[in-house]
């Protein structure tokens, strides 16, 4: 269960190729997580002389992700911000010096590998971050690049490519703006074809081995979705997951196996999501366990491979395609698995790994082998992985006893440091053990790092991820209170705490600055909401009926929604403030930060805004990081003084 967020973005995040992120299949922001934020690189909170070094090596620390295998395994397209702004490339699956596949100002969102020879690439970018995603298509050795699908002002959503390579599948918001259709393009180019007209947020997954029907996800919530069945001749579809009760349940699909066996995720049987086969009858067989939630699955040929999310850390399995049991456990170090791929013959698995002490990269397995390599290897600033924190685990009693799960990373040898609390965005999103180099650049800076997952948070269950619907909102800023006043309460951590997140999570950043503002010597919110009454209104109009369902109706609550926007009692805030946005930022529209800002300045408060002209939900540009993550330090040296 995750956010839509970039998978870099240490404010949590939806592996790219998710089909549950609701504004569009790629990271929201520069990774998931993640309702994206802060990309994951970052400086020292110093600045001057060396200092200047420090921030460029925090800078400099890469990322790669997004891995697609060719048929034959050979070769692995990614994404990766090698060059700046993150781009397609491709590498042998072996050894072997990387190739650039795109050129471009603009960031690449999502790469795709034909399954037949030779092999061709699609991948998707945007423009300035606006999440109009046009498609492109290249040779996996780089040359042939050109448009495949455009339209800069619709959103297309990839994808999957029909078994013999001839087609590639998308889902278009181009006919009114809202629902996204089924459509299918020549892979080597030509005039696109509609499939069939579908209502609301839809994203093609996968297609059957005799390339007859399509897989498509349809979301009516990121808690309420199910699989259509479309075929691909005559457009008609079937709906494969409806239950009778009307009730809503997770159902996401994964893919076929070479014998046509579905394969699904479900929590229909269970709270948390398991993994298992779809049968004919329409009857649900979990083949994971109970106890946890299954957030990757992916499947070719006769491999079926999945990531349990236990406590936040990833354990990848195989498991047998016709019975569901156990085969055997891929050997990983403590983090996350995402970006979950099979190779068209079933023989060699891709994915995204990172962990506190793993920058991510793309790494492989065979399926006999048993072992997992790096196949990228980003570079790390002259940085050593070995030396940066390892988060330990807590969990905190709220308000009303519930416990909340909260990561600490802490300076060695450092006597009462000051905190930073940092929310992931979502909300349905989870802070989890993956590498993060704005938190290793904190704490080599003197300062610790608690991360909490207040209620809300997914990867602990349905129930959990309810306990902030609609009118419980406040609960969930009562959580991080609570996490604020057992930070102050701890005598190996400081008094001086500020309060930090993007998307959602800068929604909770002001919330927490108007619930305790004696609590916080500072807040940061990046991309964040300042009220949720124009918030709603002025979203994407494909996402607003999905966020409603979580934060409330503007037809029905919206009294609520004004009395929890945190705009509504700015005159509680106090501390001194910092907005980052994007100026093209299609989720959270930048005017949630004018208006906070706006507000403060008014009353003689301390806020700074900083707005990107040419960025989205997050800052994706190395550039643009420079500039804001060094403001962010300069702010938080000067109001925690490590």
């Amino acid at each position: 269960m995750a956010s839509d967020s970039d998978p870099r973005d240490p404010a949590g995040g939806i592996p790219a190729s998710d089909p549950r992120d609701p504004a569009g299949s790629i990271p929201a922001s520069d990774p998931r997580a993640p309702a994206g934020g802060i990309p994951a690189s970052a400086p020292r909170a110093r600045t001057g002389g060396a200092a200047e070094s420090d921030l460029d090596r925090y800078l400099a620390v890469r990322s790669a992700y997004g891995g697609a295998l060719s048929a034959d395994g050979a070769t692995v397209a990614f994404v990766s911000d090698l060059t700046g702004v993150p781009q397609a490339w491709s590498v042998p699956s072996g050894s072997g010096w990387p190739t650039l596949l795109s050129v471009g100002e603009d960031r690449v969102q999502a790469v795709f590998t034909s399954p037949a020879e030779p092999a061709g690439v699609v991948y998707g970018r945007d423009a300035g971050g606006d999440e109009r995603t046009q498609l492109y298509r290249v040779r996996r050795d780089g040359l042939g690049e050109a448009p495949l699908v455009e339209d800069p002002e619709t959103i297309h959503r990839p994808g999957a490519f029909t078994p013999d390579g001839a087609w590639f599948l998308y889902c278009a918001n181009g006919r009114n703006g809202i629902d996204f259709d089924l459509h299918r393009v020549p892979a080597t180019g030509g005039p696109t074809e509609t499939v069939a007209e579908l209502d609301g947020w839809n994203a093609v997954t996968d297609v059957s081995p005799d390339g007859r029907y399509a897989l498509v996800a349809h979301l009516r919530g990121l808690l309420d979705n199910d699989v259509l069945f479309v075929d691909l001749d005559s457009g008609s579809v079937r709906n494969l997951t409806a239950l009778a009760s009307g009730e809503p349940a997770v159902h996401l699909p994964g893919g076929f196996t070479g014998d046509g066996r579905l394969w699904l995720r479900s929590d229909r049987a269970a709270d948390v999501v398991q993994a298992g086969r779809l049968a004919a009858d329409g009857s649900w067989q979990p083949a994971t366990p109970h106890r946890h939630d299954t957030d990757a699955l992916a499947v070719a040929g006769r491999t079926v491979a999945c990531a349990l999310n236990v406590d936040g850390a990833s354990a990848l399995h195989l498991l047998d395609p016709a019975t569901g049991a156990a085969r055997r456990q891929v050997p990983l170090p403590l983090g996350v698995v995402q970006d979950l791929r099979v190779a068209p013959d079933g023989q060699v698995i891709s994915f995204a790994f990172s962990g506190p002490q793993h920058p991510l990269d793309v790494w492989t397995t065979e399926v006999g082998s048993g072992a997992a390599e790096r196949v990228t290897r980003s570079p790390t600033g002259g940085l050593d992985p070995a030396a940066f924190a390892v988060p330990s685990l807590d969990r905190v009693d709220s308000h009303d006893g519930l416990p909340v799960p909260v990561w600490t990373y802490r300076p060695e040898q450092a006597d009462r440091p000051p905190v930073i609390v940092w929310v992931h965005g979502g909300p349905e999103s989870q802070a989890r053990p993956a590498f993060n180099a704005l938190f290793q650049h904190w704490v080599a800076a003197g300062y610790a790092v608690v991360v909490p997952n207040v209620r809300g948070s997914t990867g602990y269950g349905r129930h959990y991820a309810s306990l902030d619907d609609g009118r419980r909102r406040p609960d969930s800023v009562a959580d991080l209170v609570a996490v604020g006043e057992w930070v102050r309460a701890r005598s190996d951590l400081g008094d001086a705490i500020a309060v930090t997140g993007g998307s959602y999570g800068g929604y909770m950043t002001l919330s927490a600055l108007v619930a305790a503002p004696d609590l916080w010597a500072a807040g940061v919110s990046v991309v964040g909401i300042a009220n949720l009454v124009t918030f709603l209104e002025r979203t994407g109009a494909y996402r607003r009926a999905l966020r409603e369902r979580e934060y409330g109706s503007l037809d029905s609550d919206r009294d609520f929604l004004t009395a929890a926007s945190p705009i509504t009692h700015v005159d509680r805030i106090s501390a001194p403030l910092l907005v980052i946005h994007g100026a093209n930022d299609p989720r959270v529209p930048v005017g949630e930060a004018e208006q906070i800002h706006a507000a403060l300045r008014e009353r003689g408060r301390t806020c700074e805004l900083l707005v990107f002209d040419d960025e989205g939900h997050g800052i994706a540009k190395h550039a643009n990081r420079r500039i804001a993550y060094r403001r962010m330090a300069e702010f938080l040296a000067e109001h925690l003084n490590p």
